[in-house]
């Protein structure tokens, strides 16, 4: 299955692709590398996933907030270069969590942005190098921020 047939088969819809809250591009192609800017855990309805990691949410709050994460990540790769499909593989995955200074769950966190594009792209392609860290903020409250390196076919 490609990139594309594997996000359908998962039955996960994708929000539209995110715009700039600032003075930055949400990517930018270099090449065959697409970097893509910090990304927010939107709902479906548009709003944001507001809070600390280990006070107003759980561990698996988290996790599912990085989940909204990768698929405005999708979004905004598809908006970039007109196909998942065009995407070999993730390179790089900087993951953070508004947390407090007591949560050591990072990595599990961020596993819920990890697995989706592992699901995509496979345990070696959609496995890529990464960081889990904790903030005592974030823009906007929000609980996670994510952003990646992937390499074009």
């Amino acid at each position: 299955m490609t990139p594309r047939q594997r996000l359908e088969s998962l039955n996960l819809p994708l929000p539209p692709a995110p715009k700039a809250a600032g003075l930055y591009k949400p990517a930018v192609v270099v090449d065959r590398l697409v970097y893509l800017s910090g990304h927010l855990p939107l709902t479906a309805d548009g709003s944001l996933v507001r809070g600390c990691v280990g006070r107003d949410l759980d561990a698996d709050g988290g996790k599912q907030a990085a989940r909204l994460v990768a698929l405005a990540m999708l979004a905004t790769l598809v908006a970039a270069v007109g196909s998942l499909d065009r995407v070999k593989r993730l390179v790089k995955l900087l993951g953070t969590v508004n947390c407090t200074p007591e949560f050591e769950k990072h990595p599990h966190v961020i596993n819920g942005a990890s697995e989706i594009f592992a699901e995509i792209w496979g345990p070696d392609d959609g496995v890529g190098a990464r960081s889990a860290v904790g903030m005592s903020s974030l823009p906007m409250g929000v609980a996670v921020e994510i952003e990646a390196v992937f390499e074009l076919a």
